[in-house]
């Protein structure tokens, strides 16, 4: 259980977001079946978030520290670091194991 990053496209490896930062993120989420269920590409827009708050998945605020700017990652997030066992019907089913593409773009 948890969280596994896999380096795509490596950082720079010298600037790393840090809880409380506004993070900067384009994304792209599957089921274990490879359905995509989310994804900031197809809004066009970054994802804008503030990094080991809660504002998103505990995955992502305990993955995505362990990027460098600039770097894509696939994330495999467990369902305790995602949405449990409640899921978001319709879309995620309970205990679903949850996989992103992410892209961090800027640390503020």
């Amino acid at each position: 259980m948890g969280v596994t990053v896999h380096v795509l496209t490596p950082g720079d490896k010298k600037h790393f977001p840090r809880k409380g930062d506004a993070v900067s993120v384009h994304y792209t989420g599957t089921l274990a079946n490879g359905k995509v269920f989310d994804s900031s590409h197809a809004r066009v827009a970054p994802f804008v978030f503030n990094l080991g708050i809660g504002e998103v998945i505990k995955g992502w605020d305990q993955g995505i520290p362990l990027m460098s700017l600039g770097e894509k990652a696939t994330l495999t997030v467990s369902p305790d670091l995602a949405y449990g066992s409640k899921g978001v019907p319709p879309t995620i089913p309970p205990n679903a194991t949850l996989t992103f593409q992410i892209e961090l773009l800027k640390i503020n």
